[in-house]
Protein backbone atom coordinates (compact mmCIF):
# COMPACT_ATOMS: atom_id res chain seq x y z
CA UNK A 1 0.00 0.00 0.00
CA UNK A 2 2.75 2.43 0.79
CA UNK A 3 5.42 3.68 -1.54
CA UNK A 4 8.11 2.57 0.84
CA UNK A 5 11.66 1.35 0.72
CA UNK A 6 12.26 -2.11 -0.66
CA UNK A 7 15.46 -3.61 0.58
CA UNK A 8 17.09 -6.65 -0.97
CA UNK A 9 16.89 -9.51 1.51
CA UNK A 10 19.74 -11.98 1.45
CA UNK A 11 19.08 -15.43 2.78
CA UNK A 12 22.11 -17.34 3.93
CA UNK A 13 23.18 -20.48 5.70
CA UNK A 14 26.15 -21.75 7.59
CA UNK A 15 27.68 -25.14 7.98
CA UNK A 16 29.99 -25.27 10.94
CA UNK A 17 31.89 -28.07 12.60
CA UNK A 18 31.53 -27.51 16.30
CA UNK A 19 32.45 -30.11 18.84
CA UNK A 20 32.56 -32.51 15.89
CA UNK A 21 28.85 -31.95 15.21
CA UNK A 22 27.81 -29.84 12.25
CA UNK A 23 24.57 -28.07 12.85
CA UNK A 24 22.30 -26.56 10.27
CA UNK A 25 20.35 -23.39 9.77
CA UNK A 26 18.31 -21.61 7.15
CA UNK A 27 19.15 -21.43 3.48
CA UNK A 28 19.08 -18.90 0.65
CA UNK A 29 15.65 -17.99 -0.61
CA UNK A 30 14.28 -20.25 -3.30
CA UNK A 31 12.46 -19.36 -6.49
CA UNK A 32 9.10 -19.42 -4.71
CA UNK A 33 9.92 -16.21 -2.92
CA UNK A 34 11.37 -13.21 -4.68
CA UNK A 35 14.50 -11.73 -3.20
CA UNK A 36 12.59 -8.47 -3.36
CA UNK A 37 11.49 -8.28 0.27
CA UNK A 38 10.30 -5.18 2.07
CA UNK A 39 12.00 -6.15 5.29
CA UNK A 40 15.63 -5.77 6.16
CA UNK A 41 17.31 -9.16 6.17
CA UNK A 42 18.78 -10.40 9.37
CA UNK A 43 22.54 -10.26 9.18
CA UNK A 44 22.79 -13.23 11.51
CA UNK A 45 24.27 -16.41 10.14
CA UNK A 46 24.92 -15.19 6.62
CA UNK A 47 21.96 -12.85 6.38
CA UNK A 48 19.02 -15.13 7.01
CA UNK A 49 15.71 -13.41 6.37
CA UNK A 50 12.73 -13.79 8.64
CA UNK A 51 11.04 -17.14 8.18
CA UNK A 52 7.45 -17.74 7.18
CA UNK A 53 5.07 -19.70 9.36
CA UNK A 54 2.37 -19.06 11.90
CA UNK A 55 5.08 -19.46 14.52
CA UNK A 56 6.54 -16.14 13.36
CA UNK A 57 3.28 -14.21 13.79
CA UNK A 58 2.42 -12.70 17.17
CA UNK A 59 -0.63 -14.53 18.51
CA UNK A 60 -2.68 -11.34 18.75
CA UNK A 61 -1.98 -10.46 15.12
CA UNK A 62 -2.82 -13.97 13.94
CA UNK A 63 -6.09 -13.72 15.87
CA UNK A 64 -6.84 -10.46 14.04
CA UNK A 65 -6.24 -12.07 10.65
CA UNK A 66 -8.53 -14.99 11.47
CA UNK A 67 -11.20 -12.68 12.87
CA UNK A 68 -11.16 -10.63 9.68
CA UNK A 69 -11.80 -13.77 7.62
CA UNK A 70 -14.93 -14.42 9.65
CA UNK A 71 -16.19 -10.85 9.28
CA UNK A 72 -15.39 -9.92 5.70
CA UNK A 73 -18.44 -11.62 4.16
CA UNK A 74 -20.64 -9.11 5.99
CA UNK A 75 -19.02 -6.28 4.02
CA UNK A 76 -18.26 -8.03 0.71
CA UNK A 77 -20.78 -10.89 0.41
CA UNK A 78 -19.57 -11.91 -3.05
CA UNK A 79 -15.94 -12.33 -1.99
CA UNK A 80 -14.63 -15.89 -2.20
CA UNK A 81 -11.46 -17.50 -0.96
CA UNK A 82 -10.24 -14.95 1.58
CA UNK A 83 -7.86 -16.81 3.92
CA UNK A 84 -5.71 -15.67 6.82
CA UNK A 85 -2.45 -16.50 4.95
CA UNK A 86 -3.42 -13.83 2.40
CA UNK A 87 -3.67 -11.18 5.09
CA UNK A 88 -0.51 -12.50 6.73
CA UNK A 89 1.40 -12.24 3.46
CA UNK A 90 0.47 -8.57 3.10
CA UNK A 91 1.18 -7.73 6.74
CA UNK A 92 4.51 -9.57 6.64
CA UNK A 93 5.76 -7.30 3.88
CA UNK A 94 4.13 -4.11 5.14
CA UNK A 95 5.06 -4.22 8.83
CA UNK A 96 6.50 -7.65 9.75
CA UNK A 97 3.27 -8.29 11.68
CA UNK A 98 3.92 -5.28 13.92
CA UNK A 99 6.70 -7.21 15.64
CA UNK A 100 8.48 -4.91 18.07
CA UNK A 101 5.27 -3.10 18.94
CA UNK A 102 2.89 -3.91 21.79
CA UNK A 103 -0.57 -5.15 20.85
CA UNK A 104 -3.26 -4.61 23.48
CA UNK A 105 -6.10 -7.02 24.14
CA UNK A 106 -8.43 -4.75 22.15
CA UNK A 107 -5.99 -4.77 19.21
CA UNK A 108 -4.48 -1.29 19.61
CA UNK A 109 -0.86 -1.20 18.45
CA UNK A 110 1.66 1.02 20.19
CA UNK A 111 3.81 2.73 19.28
CA UNK A 112 1.89 3.46 16.12
CA UNK A 113 3.39 2.39 12.81
CA UNK A 114 4.07 5.18 10.32
CA UNK A 115 5.52 5.05 6.85
CA UNK A 116 7.75 7.73 5.36
CA UNK A 117 6.32 11.18 4.66
CA UNK A 118 5.27 11.21 1.00
CA UNK A 119 6.53 14.71 0.23
CA UNK A 120 8.43 13.94 -2.95
CA UNK A 121 11.81 14.04 -1.21
CA UNK A 122 12.77 10.65 -2.56
CA UNK A 123 12.82 9.05 0.87
CA UNK A 124 11.42 5.55 0.67
CA UNK A 125 11.45 5.74 -3.11
CA UNK A 126 8.71 8.38 -3.19
CA UNK A 127 9.23 11.18 -5.70
CA UNK A 128 5.65 12.44 -6.00
CA UNK A 129 4.19 14.54 -3.17
CA UNK A 130 0.91 13.30 -1.73
CA UNK A 131 -1.27 15.98 -0.16
CA UNK A 132 -2.60 15.61 3.36
CA UNK A 133 -6.18 14.29 3.56
CA UNK A 134 -6.77 13.67 7.28
CA UNK A 135 -5.25 16.77 8.92
CA UNK A 136 -2.93 14.41 10.75
CA UNK A 137 -5.65 12.36 12.45
CA UNK A 138 -4.16 9.00 11.48
CA UNK A 139 -0.68 9.79 10.18
CA UNK A 140 0.30 12.33 12.85
CA UNK A 141 1.11 15.16 10.45
CA UNK A 142 -0.83 17.75 8.48
CA UNK A 143 2.15 18.61 6.25
CA UNK A 144 1.59 15.63 3.95
CA UNK A 145 0.48 12.03 3.81
CA UNK A 146 2.09 8.84 5.08
CA UNK A 147 0.95 5.23 5.32
CA UNK A 148 -0.20 3.99 8.69
CA UNK A 149 -0.73 0.86 10.73
CA UNK A 150 0.30 -2.77 10.26
CA UNK A 151 -1.22 -2.86 6.77
CA UNK A 152 0.18 0.56 5.80
CA UNK A 153 -2.94 2.25 4.49
CA UNK A 154 -2.85 5.81 3.25
CA UNK A 155 -5.40 7.84 5.25
CA UNK A 156 -7.28 8.62 2.03
CA UNK A 157 -7.68 4.91 1.31
CA UNK A 158 -8.63 4.14 4.88
CA UNK A 159 -11.40 6.74 4.71
CA UNK A 160 -13.15 4.68 2.05
CA UNK A 161 -12.61 1.12 3.32
CA UNK A 162 -11.93 1.33 7.06
CA UNK A 163 -14.24 -0.73 9.27
CA UNK A 164 -14.73 -1.18 13.01
CA UNK A 165 -13.91 -4.83 13.70
CA UNK A 166 -13.52 -4.74 17.47
CA UNK A 167 -16.78 -3.02 18.34
CA UNK A 168 -15.41 0.18 19.87
CA UNK A 169 -17.22 2.32 17.27
CA UNK A 170 -13.96 3.61 15.78
CA UNK A 171 -12.41 2.33 12.56
CA UNK A 172 -8.74 2.72 13.46
CA UNK A 173 -5.93 1.70 11.07
CA UNK A 174 -3.64 1.44 14.12
CA UNK A 175 -5.84 -1.31 15.56
CA UNK A 176 -4.98 -4.88 14.54
CA UNK A 177 -8.60 -6.02 14.17
CA UNK A 178 -9.77 -2.95 12.26
CA UNK A 179 -6.71 -2.92 9.99
CA UNK A 180 -6.98 -6.63 9.15
CA UNK A 181 -10.66 -6.30 8.29
CA UNK A 182 -9.93 -3.21 6.20
CA UNK A 183 -7.26 -5.11 4.29
CA UNK A 184 -9.63 -8.01 3.69
CA UNK A 185 -12.32 -5.67 2.39
CA UNK A 186 -9.83 -3.88 0.15
CA UNK A 187 -8.42 -7.10 -1.30
CA UNK A 188 -11.91 -8.51 -1.91
CA UNK A 189 -12.86 -5.46 -3.98
CA UNK A 190 -16.41 -5.80 -5.23
CA UNK A 191 -16.30 -9.59 -4.95
CA UNK A 192 -13.13 -11.27 -6.17
CA UNK A 193 -12.66 -15.03 -6.12
CA UNK A 194 -9.30 -15.28 -4.40
CA UNK A 195 -9.15 -19.03 -4.90
CA UNK A 196 -8.21 -18.11 -8.47
CA UNK A 197 -4.51 -17.29 -8.68
CA UNK A 198 -5.08 -14.64 -11.34
CA UNK A 199 -7.60 -12.80 -9.17
CA UNK A 200 -5.39 -13.12 -6.10
CA UNK A 201 -2.54 -11.56 -8.07
CA UNK A 202 -4.85 -8.78 -9.24
CA UNK A 203 -5.89 -8.05 -5.65
CA UNK A 204 -2.28 -7.80 -4.49
CA UNK A 205 -1.36 -5.65 -7.47
CA UNK A 206 -4.24 -3.35 -6.55
CA UNK A 207 -2.74 -3.09 -3.07
CA UNK A 208 0.67 -2.10 -4.40
CA UNK A 209 1.19 -1.66 -8.14
CA UNK A 210 4.48 -3.53 -8.39
CA UNK A 211 5.09 -6.94 -9.93
CA UNK A 212 7.97 -7.46 -7.53
CA UNK A 213 5.69 -6.70 -4.60
CA UNK A 214 3.15 -9.23 -5.91
CA UNK A 215 5.82 -11.93 -6.20
CA UNK A 216 7.06 -11.26 -2.68
CA UNK A 217 3.60 -11.32 -1.10
CA UNK A 218 2.61 -14.47 -3.01
CA UNK A 219 5.73 -16.14 -1.70
CA UNK A 220 4.78 -15.39 1.88
CA UNK A 221 1.17 -16.49 1.27
CA UNK A 222 2.42 -19.82 -0.03
CA UNK A 223 4.66 -20.16 3.02
CA UNK A 224 1.86 -19.46 5.47
CA UNK A 225 -0.50 -21.76 3.60
CA UNK A 226 2.03 -24.56 3.84
CA UNK A 227 2.38 -23.96 7.57
CA UNK A 228 -1.37 -23.92 8.17
CA UNK A 229 -2.32 -27.32 6.76
CA UNK A 230 -1.50 -30.66 8.36
CA UNK A 231 -0.09 -33.39 6.09
CA UNK A 232 -2.36 -36.11 4.73
CA UNK A 233 -1.25 -39.38 6.33
CA UNK A 234 -4.04 -41.65 5.10
CA UNK A 235 -1.86 -43.63 2.67
CA UNK A 236 1.44 -44.01 4.49
CA UNK A 237 2.98 -46.91 6.34
CA UNK A 238 2.89 -47.14 10.12
CA UNK A 239 6.59 -46.27 10.38
CA UNK A 240 6.27 -43.24 8.13
CA UNK A 241 3.27 -42.08 10.16
CA UNK A 242 5.34 -42.47 13.33
CA UNK A 243 8.14 -40.31 11.90
CA UNK A 244 5.81 -37.55 10.65
CA UNK A 245 3.71 -37.44 13.79
CA UNK A 246 6.83 -37.37 15.97
CA UNK A 247 8.23 -34.43 14.02
CA UNK A 248 4.89 -32.59 13.96
CA UNK A 249 4.53 -33.05 17.71
CA UNK A 250 7.54 -30.75 18.09
CA UNK A 251 5.99 -27.81 16.24
CA UNK A 252 6.61 -24.66 18.24
CA UNK A 253 9.73 -26.05 19.90
CA UNK A 254 12.50 -23.46 19.46
CA UNK A 255 15.51 -23.83 17.23
CA UNK A 256 18.65 -24.52 19.25
CA UNK A 257 22.08 -24.43 17.67
CA UNK A 258 23.33 -28.03 18.12
CA UNK A 259 20.18 -29.07 19.98
CA UNK A 260 18.16 -32.26 19.80
CA UNK A 261 18.90 -35.97 20.02
CA UNK A 262 17.13 -39.33 19.84
CA UNK A 263 15.38 -38.64 23.14
CA UNK A 264 13.97 -35.26 22.12
CA UNK A 265 14.85 -31.58 22.44
CA UNK A 266 18.05 -30.74 24.29
CA UNK A 267 20.19 -27.75 25.11
CA UNK A 268 22.48 -26.83 22.25
CA UNK A 269 26.03 -25.59 21.95
CA UNK A 270 27.89 -22.36 21.38
CA UNK A 271 28.08 -20.71 18.99
CA UNK A 272 26.88 -19.93 15.51
CA UNK A 273 29.10 -17.72 13.34
CA UNK A 274 27.08 -14.69 14.41
CA UNK A 275 27.40 -15.68 18.06
CA UNK A 276 24.00 -17.31 18.49
CA UNK A 277 24.31 -19.82 21.31
CA UNK A 278 22.06 -22.78 21.89
CA UNK A 279 23.39 -23.45 25.37
CA UNK A 280 20.37 -21.83 27.06
CA UNK A 281 17.77 -23.03 24.51
CA UNK A 282 16.19 -26.45 24.75
CA UNK A 283 15.17 -27.40 21.24
CA UNK A 284 16.31 -28.77 17.90
CA UNK A 285 18.49 -27.88 14.98
CA UNK A 286 17.60 -29.40 11.60
CA UNK A 287 19.49 -32.69 11.92
CA UNK A 288 18.62 -32.99 15.60
CA UNK A 289 14.94 -32.97 14.64
CA UNK A 290 15.33 -35.63 11.96
CA UNK A 291 17.44 -37.77 14.29
CA UNK A 292 14.68 -37.61 16.92
CA UNK A 293 11.76 -38.30 14.56
CA UNK A 294 13.39 -41.31 12.93
CA UNK A 295 14.46 -42.72 16.29
CA UNK A 296 10.77 -43.00 17.16
CA UNK A 297 10.46 -45.43 14.23
CA UNK A 298 13.54 -47.37 15.26
CA UNK A 299 15.91 -45.83 12.72
CA UNK A 300 19.23 -44.54 14.01
CA UNK A 301 20.64 -41.57 12.10
CA UNK A 302 24.06 -39.93 12.32
CA UNK A 303 24.13 -36.45 13.84
CA UNK A 304 24.86 -34.21 10.87
CA UNK A 305 22.81 -33.38 7.80
CA UNK A 306 25.63 -34.31 5.42
CA UNK A 307 26.12 -37.67 7.13
CA UNK A 308 22.39 -38.39 7.05
CA UNK A 309 22.53 -38.16 3.24
CA UNK A 310 24.53 -41.39 3.29
CA UNK A 311 21.71 -43.39 4.88
CA UNK A 312 19.00 -45.18 2.91
CA UNK A 313 18.16 -44.93 -0.79
CA UNK A 314 19.57 -41.69 -2.19
CA UNK A 315 17.20 -39.69 -4.40
CA UNK A 316 19.16 -37.55 -6.89
CA UNK A 317 18.27 -33.87 -7.14
CA UNK A 318 18.12 -34.26 -10.93
CA UNK A 319 14.80 -36.11 -10.53
CA UNK A 320 13.21 -33.04 -8.96
CA UNK A 321 11.02 -32.81 -5.89
CA UNK A 322 8.08 -34.55 -7.55
CA UNK A 323 9.52 -37.99 -6.80
CA UNK A 324 9.73 -37.39 -3.03
CA UNK A 325 7.42 -39.36 -0.78
CA UNK A 326 6.11 -38.53 2.66
CA UNK A 327 8.78 -39.38 5.23
CA UNK A 328 11.78 -38.88 2.95
CA UNK A 329 14.66 -36.77 4.14
CA UNK A 330 15.12 -33.62 2.06
CA UNK A 331 18.60 -32.12 1.66
CA UNK A 332 19.98 -28.74 0.64
CA UNK A 333 23.55 -28.01 -0.35
CA UNK A 334 25.79 -25.15 -1.39
CA UNK A 335 26.77 -27.21 -4.42
CA UNK A 336 24.01 -29.73 -5.25
CA UNK A 337 25.58 -32.94 -6.43
CA UNK A 338 28.35 -32.66 -3.85
CA UNK A 339 27.03 -34.13 -0.61
CA UNK A 340 29.96 -32.77 1.35
CA UNK A 341 28.39 -29.31 0.94
CA UNK A 342 25.00 -30.28 2.41
CA UNK A 343 24.04 -27.82 5.13
CA UNK A 344 20.35 -28.51 5.82
CA UNK A 345 17.85 -31.35 6.12
CA UNK A 346 14.09 -31.55 6.58
CA UNK A 347 11.43 -34.26 6.55
CA UNK A 348 9.18 -34.34 3.50
CA UNK A 349 5.51 -34.03 4.45
CA UNK A 350 3.90 -34.16 1.00
CA UNK A 351 2.42 -31.48 -1.26
CA UNK A 352 5.73 -29.68 -1.58
CA UNK A 353 6.19 -29.19 2.16
CA UNK A 354 8.63 -30.32 4.80
CA UNK A 355 8.85 -30.29 8.57
CA UNK A 356 11.66 -27.90 9.27
CA UNK A 357 13.87 -26.59 12.05
CA UNK A 358 15.03 -23.62 10.06
CA UNK A 359 17.39 -21.29 11.94
CA UNK A 360 18.07 -19.50 15.22
CA UNK A 361 15.09 -17.48 16.34
CA UNK A 362 12.43 -19.72 14.76
CA UNK A 363 10.58 -22.83 15.88
CA UNK A 364 9.88 -26.23 14.33
CA UNK A 365 7.27 -25.71 11.63
CA UNK A 366 5.89 -26.77 8.27
CA UNK A 367 7.55 -24.97 5.38
CA UNK A 368 7.45 -25.18 1.60
CA UNK A 369 10.43 -27.15 0.29
CA UNK A 370 11.01 -24.19 -2.03
CA UNK A 371 11.76 -22.07 1.03
CA UNK A 372 15.30 -23.30 0.69
CA UNK A 373 17.51 -23.13 -2.36
CA UNK A 374 20.19 -25.58 -3.31
CA UNK A 375 17.87 -28.60 -3.37
CA UNK A 376 20.19 -31.61 -3.16
CA UNK A 377 17.74 -34.48 -3.41
CA UNK A 378 16.49 -36.75 -0.71
CA UNK A 379 16.90 -40.11 0.99
CA UNK A 380 14.30 -42.81 1.49
CA UNK A 381 14.78 -44.72 4.71
CA UNK A 382 11.37 -46.36 5.12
Amino acid sequence: MRKGRRRLARWGCVVVLLLFAAVCCAAPVGNAISAYVALKADEDDGGIAQGGSAADIPARMLAAYKKAIQQVATYVPKCRGMRWPILAGIAKVESNHAIGHSIAANGDIRPKIYGVLLNGSGQGGNTTPVADTDNGRWDGTSTGERAVGPFQFLPSTWASIGEDANGDKVADPHNADDAALGAAVYLCGTGRDLTQRTQLKAAILHYNHSSEYVATVLGWIDQYTAAAEDPNLTNVTAKVRTVIEAALSQRGVPYSWGGGNAQGPSYGICCSPSGKSGTSIKGFDCSGLTLYAYARAGVQLPRTAAAQAGVGQRIPSSLGTGVLKVGDLVFFAYAPGHDSTIYHVGIYAGNGRMINAARPGTTVRLDAVSTMSGYAGGARLL
